[in-house]
């Protein structure tokens, strides 16, 4: 548990400090740095929630309900779409690792052309893709839908087709 919670971790304390949270100079990354520089290439953009319930229901092909902060659910408290953004800073500083996380807990790790980088993981009951890209990055997990390994995948390859990259 511990190791899976390290980038979530990083990711929450980079993108609260591409918010604005921590004080300091204004500049996320610290003094001498070019994160606000729109020349470095790593936006310091958050982007909101790409799907309503709607979408996520139509794309995902059930009936899904808004749980809050881009988190939906079956109704019946048991299968869900979790999606996470971040800055794109956020989503390349801990890509890698979750990359190489993501090959030792699932059971297929495929990457994906789209954005900058991106891949899609599955196994049984749960499935995960991350997306970085210029418009900031995202990080979606589904868990306990009736889906096989194959499904999963489709579903989370519609999702990402569907965020404009």
């Amino acid at each position: 548990m511990r190791v899976k919670l390290v980038p979530v971790l990083l990711s929450l304390l980079l993108t609260t400090a591409a918010c604005g949270g921590g004080g300091g100079s204004g500049n996320p990354a610290g003094p001498g740095s070019n994160v606000d520089n729109p020349q470095s290439g790593l936006g310091s953009t958050v982007p909101a929630c790409p799907f309503d319930a709607a979408k996520a229901s139509q794309i995902v092909g059930q009936p899904l309900v808004d749980q809050g902060s881009c988190l939906f659910g079956d109704g019946k408290g048991v299968a869900s779409l979790n999606i996470t953004t971040s800055t794109e800073l956020a989503g390349s500083t801990t890509y890698d690792y979750s990359h190489k996380q993501a090959g030792k807990t699932y059971t297929k790790v495929v990457d994906v052309q789209k954005g900058d980088r991106a891949y899609i993981a599955v196994k049984k009951l749960q499935a995960e893709a991350v997306l970085i890209s210029k418009k900031g990055s995202y990080t979606m997990i589904m868990s306990n839908f009736e889906f096989d390994l194959a499904k999963y995948e489709q579903t989370l390859r519609a999702l990402l087709d569907a965020i404009p990259a």
